[in-house]
């Protein structure tokens, strides 16, 4: 009997290797079944990151002016073109599954703390949602919101900084709070976005 445990024990150590040494190396941090918490504040231990998704300086090549936003929705990041091939580099949350999208769009107005009305679509898959919510540290709209074009997608904060990196979103891209409102002074209405799925190569 010891004998086939310990084969057992050594069987199920294999299979443990052999899933990590499978596992992808850049894994996703997994959020699509988490849904909206209106009323939630987090802590300042919640708004900590992990290092990758920090804000940062960074080096980043791109033919786009100093100024312009761009998103990478497979990277979850939002980098800030600053010129000299540097730009600020945000980790952002994305949209789910049936929920990304890609396209070039400017900021049409910016907002302070903003109130949150949850589209019908969201609502028929979340139905305790309330219909509207004042801003306030509690909205998962966050702290600040940059709008974008005529569209119902934002930039904005989160009262889930757990989500930074995951794909849970209705195609929004959410940041901390203290990084969207690093991001809102730096930015004029006006500022062009450019979203994009993959990385450029």
């Amino acid at each position: 009997m010891i004998k086939s445990g310990r084969g057992l024990l050594a069987l199920a150590a294999c299979i443990a290797i052999l899933t990590l040494t499978h596992a992808p190396a850049s894994a996703e941090r997994d959020f699509t079944e988490l849904e909206d918490q209106p009323g939630f504040v987090p802590s300042e231990v919640d708004e900590q990151l992990p290092p990758q998704f920090q804000r940062q300086m960074v080096l980043y090549r791109t033919t786009e002016p100093p100024g312009t936003i761009i998103v990478h929705t497979s990277e979850r990041f939002l980098y800030l073109v600053q010129g000299n091939g540097r730009a600020m580099r945000y980790g952002i949350g994305v949209g789910r599954e049936g929920f990304q999208w890609q396209g070039l769009l400017k900021i049409t107005r910016k907002q302070e703390w903003p109130d949150w009305t949850p589209p019908s679509e969201m609502i028929a898959r979340q139905p305790y949602l309330p219909r509207f919510m004042a801003g306030g540290p509690g909205n998962p709209m966050g702290a600040r919101a940059l709008y974008l074009g005529t569209t119902v997608y934002r930039i904005h904060g989160t009262n889930q900084p757990h989500t930074i990196g995951s794909a849970v979103s209705s195609g929004c891209f959410r940041l901390v709070n203290n990084d969207v409102i690093d991001l809102f002074e730096r930015v004029p209405v006006g500022t062009k976005v450019v979203v994009r799925q993959r990385p450029e190569l």
